[in-house]
């Protein structure tokens, strides 16, 4: 029991202590009474429910005077009080003594308007187009959103109420997604943040910031992200564009001037092969084949110049996809033997919608894209063609993955640029038109790499 002798003011400071402890959420008031129901200490919330502009007021006044107090419930004891809540043991400077908890008093508009918030809360977690995490004092998630769970590739029920630390366990501390320093009060506005799941790589901008309680204490943070990577890609598409429509300019203006002497220096070499052919001058024959061969090199090159610059009309019709895809598979197979390499195709049961887009187009991007997997990876390795279907965007996708070796993180972006290429006697271009010829019905090209193998993955609209 409180010593009666001893006076309220001398346990209020170690009174203080143990309200921090009760007082954490902010959404309950709580007082600190003696056995026999007087008040030691109370918060602000309670106070200010009381009428109190400030706690020490309280102290020494009988809690009945305070509450709608039910007879019959001193001395006290631990029990739960209808319209009260809860009453717990504590002990107050060294003395025993009672927690009481109280309800909030609410009017019935501020019912109704805490009804629609948490309505709201629970909506907004479920639903919205962001991931949004919870976090308490602890470091420990109190809620997590489902575009979260899915973003991070996670399952709710595996990450609820454990600790953000043994949630990034794998995470390199400098990548995680979450920093401990959120609940020291650092605030974080539109920061840009890599994720990459088992299955998709994730632009994010990220946002975070604390929670505090009435009395302007942080009781939580969260943290908010939205998936730009969309975004990203279309900028970096139009960023694409600005470039092949430069080059497309240059070659416009300057492919006729290059073809005008390849013509004549071609027709003269194809003159000297015959007569170095006529006389048995095999050596200098030979020197006339490797000129007129990289002659042919060149006139390829500005072929797809020319391409870049102004693509060849499409003609547009309705087409089976997997028509197209049996149609090269042969073609494909052959330049795989070559290789040694082994081709799996894998057709979706039932059929594809039609597209409408070019065929012949079509078959470019597709062989394109198979030949460089097959030309990637070394002898025995698997070519991998698989269709699929997005009900939610309407898109029919091909999946072409090789076992290569994979291209490095830090050249995927750069991989549809013009130019840019890793073999040693590759254009650079094949890709880029490749991008284009997909863009151009609408579609999109998107490509995964992680270390042990690449897929490319064709998006085509179908309607």
């Amino acid at each position: 029991m409180v010593d009666p002798a001893k006076s309220f003011v001398d346990l209020r400071s170690e009174a203080k202590r143990v309200l921090r402890h009760f007082d954490a959420s902010g959404r309950i008031n709580v007082v600190l009474v003696t056995p026999q129901g007087f008040v030691i200490a109370a918060n602000d919330s309670f106070a200010r429910s009381c009428g109190c502009s400030a706690a020490a007021e309280l102290s020494g006044r009988p809690v009945r005077e305070l509450l709608e107090w039910p007879e019959g419930s001193l001395p006290l004891e631990e029990r739960m009080i209808p319209g009260v809540g809860g009453i717990v043991p504590v002990e107050v400077g060294g003395q025993s003594a009672f927690a009481v908890y109280v309800r909030n008093s609410l009017t019935p508009e501020q019912n109704r308007s805490r009804a629609l918030l948490e309505r709201f809360s629970a909506s907004f977690i479920k639903d919205v187009n962001l991931g949004v995490l919870l976090i308490d004092l602890d470091y420990t998630l109190l809620n997590i959103s489902d575009t979260a769970c899915r973003i991070l590739g996670y399952e709710r029920e595996e990450v609820m109420f454990r600790s953000l630390d043994d949630i990034f366990a794998h995470v390199p501390v400098q990548h995680r997604l979450v920093q401990r320093t959120i609940l020291d009060g650092v605030i974080v506005r539109n920061h840009a943040v890599s994720w990459a799941n088992a299955e998709s790589r994730y632009d994010l901008l990220l946002d975070s910031n604390v929670l505090r309680g009435e009395d302007g204490r942080i009781v939580g943070a969260y943290v908010m992200f939205k998936d730009v990577t969309h975004l990203r890609s279309l900028e970096a598409q139009v960023q694409r564009s600005d470039r092949l429509a430069m080059i497309g300019q240059i070659a416009a203006g300057t492919a006729h001037e290059i073809r005008n002497p390849l013509t004549s220096i071609k027709g003269f070499l194809q003159i000297l092969k015959s007569t170095f052919e006529d006389r048995e001058m095999l050596k200098e024959r030979s020197f006339t084949e490797v000129m007129l061969t990289e002659i042919d090199r060149i006139n390829e090159l500005v072929s797809e110049f020319l391409l870049l610059s102004k693509p060849r009309e499409a003609t547009l019709s309705e087409v089976d996809i997997q028509v197209v895809l049996e149609g090269i598979l042969p073609i494909i197979r052959n330049e795989a033997l070559l290789h040694g390499t082994e081709v799996k195709y894998v057709p979706l049961q039932g059929g594809l919608p039609s597209v409408i887009a070019d065929q012949e187009l079509l078959k470019q991007v597709f062989l394109n894209i198979s030949k460089n997997g097959i030309e990637a990876m070394g002898e025995g390795g698997v070519l991998t063609i698989v269709e699929r279907l997005d009900p939610l965007e309407r898109k029919v996708l091909i999946d072409i993955h090789d076992t290569g070796p994979g291209i490095p993180l830090f050249l995927v972006d750069k991989i549809f640029d013009p130019f840019f290429t890793t073999k040693e006697e590759g254009t650079g271009l094949g890709l880029s038109v490749c991008q284009r010829i997909v863009h151009d019905i609408g579609g999109t090209i998107r490509v995964s790499s992680k270390g042990y193998g690449t897929t490319f993955t064709v998006g085509i609209p179908f309607s």
